[in-house]
């Protein structure tokens, strides 16, 4: 069922013969991994990716200065810095206070409304982190709960006039609702592979203080990106301009979001793996201080391939969850279902390069993001393991968790909005929102490296999960066994489906 596992997975406990020179050469040409317990020095690792790694710092730099300006255009003043002149739609009246219009606003208006978001979802990202233990109930909350907190802002949405927000929100209560209703038979499962993940990760409390690190980080860049979104929503430019902005800069905030929790998707990934390659936490054949080893990686020579994968691997993943959902419950209309078909391969296609497993790679191997994608799909697919990635959910679940969280925070951000600019609420709700998810995602994507690290070693050395925990790589073996044996009867019929139709076309003479 899996294939024999390359090199670093034998002796792993430091016992048994050495392997012969030969032996050596002919098993390195079939992985790059190294075991901390070979005397050979690892050897250096090439900067990969290093085009997307510039296009990230560059877009670092231009868009913090341009949020510092454009929150400093409206600190204290209006117009400080004369950027009005330059979008040509200023009002005079409204900059001088006279007449009939409304004063001018002012950057610090709203820059405590982003605080609170910020605040919010700190917290609530905190309580991911500490309440480890209850991570489990905290999913299935999310899950039952998502369906009715997007019902009730769409209601919120029509009550307030903004229709194509209500329709929006609408529309995902409904799709958020049909996929739980698709997938229902396989949370047992899911809810099994993220309990032994949390288990995991509270057992290297280390990686929860990477997760704790890089929250402040990301912190300090909301910072400054609440400053600067908080100068564009009091600049007099019309609300055309000012929701570009605010789209252009969320995507700024969500790629550099991603890139921070990717990276600490790298470096988790790593420690989870070389537990379960050496059995303990304490096991004498663990190398000294791979934590540091593995936060350098990640910083350095991997940090390109994070900064490539993390512009499109969130949105192709989504879009498979979905067009999965939809697939399962379609009936017997050919069209349709000719066309979720198309869709399903065309993105399955864009899986093999993009996917949430090329970090654990990444981290192990240190290669680029698309070769990292295509070995470990190819891995998957080569040991059958690839059904029982299909039949998870466990990403899912963790992004429900992420978007309530960003719904919280938008909520409340948006409530106190309302109280003191009614007219502004969608624009801070909004941008408020991804904050939320934002800081939510630091806290989760511990828990989803975990569990990426988990389907590696299994594909790679089933015996790994078994040492690690028998019981689970029993139930593990089990949900795999059932899913080869429904694709093969699924096959089958599909089989003996068309092979009936073509003979009901013959002519019969």
């Amino acid at each position: 069922m899996a294939r024999p596992p390359p090199d670093v997975f034998f002796d792993t406990d430091g016992g048994g013969s050495s392997p012969t020179a030969e032996e050596e050469e002919e098993d390195g040409r079939g992985s790059d991994i190294r075991s901390s317990s070979q005397p050979a020095e690892e050897p250096a690792r090439q900067w990969r990716d290093v085009f997307w790694l510039f296009v990230f710092v560059i877009h670092l730099l231009a868009f913090g200065f341009l949020l510092f300006l454009l929150g400093m255009n409206r600190f204290g003043e209006v117009d400080r810095l004369k950027i009005d002149r330059f979008t040509n739609i200023t009002n005079a009246a409204s900059a001088a206070g006279g007449g009939d219009s409304p004063p001018p606003e002012l950057t610090e208006k709203f820059w405590p409304m982003y605080g609170a978001a910020g605040a919010v979802g700190t917290a609530l990202a905190w309580a991911w982190l500490a309440l480890g233990s209850r991570a489990g109930l905290m999913m299935k909350v999310s899950v039952h709960i998502l369906t009715t907190y997007l019902a009730v802002i769409s209601v919120l949405c029509f009550w307030g006039e903004h229709f194509f927000w209500g329709v929006a929100f609408a529309v995902g209560a409904v799709l958020q609702f049909l996929y739980v209703m698709s997938v229902l038979d396989r949370f047992p499962f899911t809810m099994l592979v993220l309990q032994k993940s949390v288990k995991m990760v509270r057992d290297l409390p280390e990686v929860m203080r990477v997760a704790y690190a890089f929250l402040f980080i990301m912190l300090c860049w909301m910072a400054l990106w609440s400053f600067g979104v908080s100068g564009i929503i009091a600049s007099s430019m019309n609300d055309s301009i000012t929701w570009w902005l605010l789209v252009i800069f969320s995507v700024s905030l969500f790629w550099t979001g991603a890139v921070l929790c990717n990276t600490v998707h790298v470096i988790v990934s790593g420690m989870v793996f070389l537990v379960l390659i050496h059995g303990d936490r304490s096991s004498a054949s663990m190398p000294p201080k791979p934590l540091l080893k593995s936060l350098r990686f990640a910083v350095t020579t991997s940090f390109g391939s994070i900064c490539y994968g993390s512009l499109f691997t969130a949105a192709i993943r989504t879009l498979r969850w979905e067009i999965r959902g939809i697939r399962s419950k379609i009936g017997s209309n050919e069209c349709l279902l000719c066309c979720v078909d198309f869709l399903f391969h065309l993105v399955e296609t864009l899986v093999r390069f993009f996917n949430k497993y090329a970090y654990v790679q990444i981290a192990v191997n240190g290669k680029g993001f698309n070769h990292s994608a295509r070995d470990a799909w190819e891995l998957f697919q080569s040991t059958g393991i690839e059904a029982l990635v299909a039949y998870d959910c466990s990403g899912a679940v963790l992004l429900m968790g992420i978007i309530l969280g960003g719904l919280v925070t938008g909520t409340c951000s948006g409530v106190w909005t309302w109280f003191r600019k009614s007219d502004e609420v969608l624009m801070v709700g909004s941008t408020a929102i991804l904050m939320g998810m934002v800081l939510v995602g630091l806290a989760v994507v511990v828990v989803e490296s975990a569990v990426t690290s988990i389907y590696i070693c299994y594909a790679e050395d089933p015996s790994l999960i078994q040492r690690w925990d028998a019981e689970f790589f029993d139930q593990m073996s089990e949900a795999l066994h059932q899913r080869l044996q429904y694709r093969s009867a699924r096959a089958r019929h599909i089989i003996m489906s068309s092979r009936f139709d073509q003979r009901s076309d013959t002519p019969s003479f």
